[in-house]
């Protein structure tokens, strides 16, 4: 039955999750690589990590990336295919890939992958530079890995406005901000994707913060978003009214339940952010969903998981049908050994 939330930005009806990935059953797991892209209308893919569940307890990006087809807005999947580029990748046995981020320009399909390093124990630092591959053909084939940035770091989101994609990029070998060189960069590409060139330094905090999202208002400005580590019940965000030539700094946002790992969409008639709650632990723990009216200003959200720790790391896909119906559709990770290893998940969202 769904869940219901009655958020300043209207009422919010959130599916049962679905089993996307039983890697329980395949005694696997599957962290990051939660990248969705439609590229016709209701016809998807979603990547997802095949990763180890041994090493890092299953916290890991050990491993390689699979992604599938739908073409019916997410209803059903066709049989897995394995991304060549991150199996080339394993198999050299310095980096492993993980797919963070894709988009559709132009018909011409853009992944971001970032290159995990597996010098130690748990998860993926550092970071190398990060990289983007191409498809023309819906998919089915991949150019060759190409390089975004010349800095190390991680692309935290993708989106496209007026036929330009926009990228941002925590340019960070580690996962959290210890110094001023740390710092949020804003790419654009105007040619499909073909070429990237950086656009701005991001009015964001970054000492002690990670993760990030963009999006574009209804009056087209841009807002970056970033999560603090050491006080997850605060957001950093900033405003472009130039298409993120120039950036001003907004108040800090506080959330009752806090968030990592953020994710956003425009939804209906107001904004919706997902992620891991943070509830005093360093880790993170819980599924929370807030609502916006503006992107700002957020209500006190619904917590949908309280316990769990060590998952909900997550991605989305706005879908608009024919009949102008807007659905949300959310791609997380979810444990299922109580701590680090996870299944990935499937639920959707819409405004009543």
């Amino acid at each position: 039955m769904d869940k219901v939330f009655d958020g300043i930005a209207g009422r919010l009806h959130i599916s049962d999750p679905e089993m996307y990935v039983n890697n329980e059953a395949r005694s696997r797991s599957g962290h990051m690589s939660h990248a969705m892209v439609e590229y016709a209308p209701g016809k998807i893919i979603a990547f997802n990590s095949n990763c180890s569940a041994t090493r890092a307890a299953g916290h890991s990006a050990f491993g390689y990336v699979e992604y599938r087809f739908s073409e019916d807005y997410g209803k059903s999947w066709s049989d897995i295919n394995i991304l060549s580029c991150s199996m080339d990748v394993l198999l050299d046995g310095v980096h492993t890939v993980s797919v963070e981020k894709a988009v559709c320009c132009n018909n011409v399909i853009t992944a971001f992958i970032l290159f995990n390093s597996q010098q130690r124990e748990s998860c993926c630092e550092p970071w190398a530079a990060p990289a983007f591959i191409q498809s023309y053909d819906n998919g089915r084939t991949w150019t060759p890995v190409q390089e975004l940035s010349p800095w190390a770091g991680r692309v935290y989101d993708a989106v496209v406005n007026d036929g330009v994609i926009y990228v941002l990029m925590f340019c960070n070998p580690e996962h959290i901000g210890t110094t001023q060189l740390d710092v949020y960069r804003l790419y654009k590409s105007f040619d499909n994707g073909k070429t990237f060139k950086m656009c701005s330094v991001v009015d964001l905090p970054c000492i002690g913060y990670s993760y990030g999202a963009l999006q574009f208002r209804s009056d087209g400005s841009l807002v970056a978003y970033a999560n603090n580590i050491h006080n997850g019940y605060y957001m950093a965000m900033s405003v472009s009214y130039d298409c993120g030539e120039t950036w001003q700094l907004q108040p800090l946002a506080k959330l009752r339940e806090g968030i990592r790992n953020v994710q956003i969409s425009r939804l209906g008639k107001g904004y919706v952010i997902h992620g891991r709650a943070y509830r005093d632990a360093c880790y993170g723990k819980g599924h929370v969903i807030y609502t916006s009216l503006d992107g700002l200003h957020w209500d006190d959200g619904i917590l949908l998981e309280p316990e769990k720790v060590s998952c909900y790391y997550s991605d989305n896909l706005l879908l608009r049908k024919e009949d102008g119906s807007e659905t949300l559709l959310v791609q997380y990770s979810d444990s299922y050994d109580g701590y680090a290893k996870v299944n990935v998940m499937l639920m959707f969202m819409h405004f009543e």
